[in-house]
């Protein structure tokens, strides 16, 4: 049996948060720069905490205006500045919660950039301190962590659609997203499946998606009846 953890992204103030926590194993906290505030940031770690879901940073470029997926030219130590001050907020509020930041995540335009932008992926890991880094398989930011010798998750997304390098499907084109919760656990299965390369150990069902989640529940339930074991990554 081979275990997959199942994250999604949370306190955006878009979602049932609650009712994710019921499902996921992981956490990806919006940390204030593209959604979020501290008070949502307390509750979800704290149901976090309660449930024994992992946490983890969701760092983003300064831009809750576009939510965080508006491409971003900024240099390097404005970048590294932002993430350290979205780490540093979220650990003292898990902290407070009776938790711990877990890992960190870029989220939106970001995280698509640090898949192939040497420059902002090294400024979000120095930014992050030695966090575990959740990432697409192959990305550039996954390879920078691990040859600093820090933990990697490859990550996988169901509800997204691929380009034939791996990456994601630009939300402006056609094919960017898979919808329907039937068609969404169809894939979580087959990339759970993956291996080589594409392997993943972590899939993310989007909390700001329509039926967020019934779709989550969707896909744990399809992962079980595959024989996957759903649990966070950390107990793997």
């Amino acid at each position: 049996m081979r275990d997959v953890d199942l994250n999604a992204d949370l306190g955006e103030g878009v979602t049932d948060d609650e009712g994710l926590l019921a499902v996921v194993t992981s956490a990806n906290v919006a940390c204030g720069f593209h959604a979020g505030d501290e008070a949502t940031m307390r509750a979800v770690c704290a149901g976090a905490a309660a449930r024994g879901v992992v946490v983890g940073a969701q760092v983003s470029y300064d831009d809750r205006e576009h939510f965080g997926r508006r491409h971003l030219d900024v240099d390097a130590a404005t970048l590294r500045a932002w993430v350290a001050e979205q780490v540093v907020t979220l650990s003292r509020l898990a902290r407070e919660a009776g938790t711990e930041v877990a890992y960190v995540k870029p989220h939106g335009a970001l995280y698509n950039r640090v898949a192939d932008d040497a420059e902002q992926a090294a400024a979000v890991l120095a930014g992050s301190g030695s966090l575990p880094v959740l990432g697409l398989p192959g990305s550039v930011v996954l390879r920078l962590a691990e040859q600093a010798g820090r933990t990697t998750v490859t990550e996988g997304f169901p509800d997204r659609g691929y380009t034939p390098e791996g990456r994601l499907v630009p939300r402006d084109r056609p094919g960017a997203l898979v919808e329907g919760a039937e068609a969404v656990a169809t894939h979580a299965v087959a990339l759970a499946g993956a291996g080589g390369e594409a392997e993943v150990r972590s899939l993310c069902v989007h909390g700001d998606s329509p039926g967020a989640v019934a779709t989550a529940h969707a896909v744990r339930e399809a992962l079980g009846s595959a024989g996957f074991r759903v649990r966070a990554w950390t107990a793997s």
